[in-house]
């Protein structure tokens, strides 16, 4: 590894072997899929899952094991007994937002600060325009090769948790609470808490590894929904089309050509600001559908929204008596905050890990969602916490590889706060809550 310094000599040990995970399982093709009709909806996440189950059994971890939905779960046994069950998880799916498929990853070493030309498709990280570079002088970087996603949302979760429970079932003198690990499918398209079992899970909480940025301890969201507009037109032959063609294309681009511009779009809101994102426009002259996702924090403000988006519509679309319109909202996932701040030493023992690894907590809510957005509201509170990934679902993805490292680190330290009861005080937490599965 780069001399770089890492948060801890734990990290640094840890590293070669999570690089070597990490590596394995990018170059699996987990790209899921819109609109599934089964679970998972790409054969590839059955793929990793299964090398994962195998890896397992290897390390010696109990229960693994992949479901027919694509669900890999495992436990490793605890060392403290009257320590209560917690649960890690990642997503094994990539976004289906760029190309996923034939990802070669490329190692950086002691990168040293400039751009980092990419060999394919003139793709470049620039760090005039990635500004979390600069802070990552002297690190090494993965990317891939310019033309696919990287994946390091949310493999590089999945190698951290993997590389941390290897380590500690080879290290049975460190302590450590029993640890539920679960990989799930289809988180990218909303749908990898859908098939989750909470109650044979047998956690009283979990955190996702799913963040990006080293320290990043997030248990507040975006509320999600997403709009659905059909829109119907006439379609004949173009010769022959005066006074009767109405052409739905046209149409849907008024629709989203009418939509605010200058506020209200991911590219112009920050912080807390809620979005309207149309990011899908397909259709014929005949018959056109446009894809949006809604966002923002607060319930009412996303309820605004929606209400924009339709009234957009209706009026672009009304226009035009002898069209049609069918809007459709799917609600997708709730802020987890309502739902964590219920039971605060969750989040407390994780900024307590952080510390223990030498890393200042970066309380921070995530303007997207998680598996723990609905894994919170179903019961399991499930914060977030950081990978070491950033440009997630682009071709300009790329990590980290010290703070990956320091990503597995934070888990191994995590086990060791939830299993002592004075490191538990010490960050302010009583009631540990359930104890260990027999």
């Amino acid at each position: 590894m780069s001399p770089a310094s890492f948060t801890s000599t734990l990290a640094e040990s840890l590293a070669a072997d999570l690089l070597q995970r990490f590596q394995r399982y990018v170059r699996i093709d987990t790209q899921s899929e819109r609109d599934r009709t089964s679970s998972p909806s790409t054969p590839g996440q059955l793929e990793l899952g299964r090398v994962l189950v195998r890896e397992l059994r290897e390390a010696g971890i109990d229960e693994a094991e992949l479901d027919p939905n694509g669900y890999v779960t495992a436990t490793l046994r605890g060392t403290e007994p009257d320590a209560p069950v917690i649960g890690l998880v990642a997503h094994l799916d990539t976004s289906p937002d760029a190309p996923g498929s034939g990802v070669e990853p490329l190692v950086h070493r002691n990168y040293d600060g400039g751009v980092i030309e990419l060999p394919v498709d003139g793709t470049r990280l620039d760090p005039a325009a990635i500004p979390e570079l600069v802070a990552k002088r002297g690190h090494d970087l993965v990317t891939a090769s310019g033309d696919t996603l990287l994946g390091a949302d949310d493999k590089a979760g999945v190698a951290a948790i993997m590389t941390a429970v290897a380590h500690l079932a080879a290290h049975p003198e460190l302590p450590r609470p029993a640890l539920r690990l679960a990989f799930t499918p289809d988180e990218e398209i909303g749908e990898g808490a859908t098939l989750f079992d909470i109650g044979r899970f047998g956690a009283v909480c979990a955190y996702t590894i799913d963040g990006s940025e080293l320290g990043e301890l997030q248990d507040e969201t975006f509320t999600a929904s997403e709009v659905i507009i059909t829109v119907r037109g006439v379609d004949v032959h173009p010769g022959q089309a005066t006074g009767k063609m109405v052409n739905a294309l046209r149409l849907a681009s008024r629709i989203v050509a009418a939509l605010p511009s200058e506020t209200l779009t991911p590219e112009t809101t920050a912080g807390r600001e809620g979005f309207i994102h149309p990011y899908e426009l397909t259709g014929t002259a005949g018959q056109a559908r446009i894809r949006a996702i809604v966002r923002d924090f607060d319930d009412e403000l996303l309820e605004r929204h929606i209400q924009l988006l339709r009234a957009t519509a209706e009026k672009v679309v009304g226009a035009e008596p002898r069209a049609r319109l069918e809007l459709e909202t799917r609600p997708q996932y709730r802020n987890m905050r309502r739902y964590i701040e219920a039971v605060p030493q969750v989040v407390e023992a994780a900024e307590a890990a952080m510390r223990a690894e030498g890393i200042e907590p970066l309380r921070r809510p995530i303007r997207g969602g998680t598996d723990g957005s609905r894994l919170s509201e179903m019961g399991l509170p499930t914060p977030n916490i950081f990978d070491g990934g950033h440009e997630y679902h682009s071709v300009r993805e790329w990590a980290s590889v010290q703070d990956m490292a320091a990503a597995a680190a934070t888990i191994v330290r995590l086990a060791e706060v939830w299993a002592r009861p004075e490191m538990l005080e010490g960050a302010g937490i009583t009631g540990a809550g359930a104890r260990q599965a027999d």
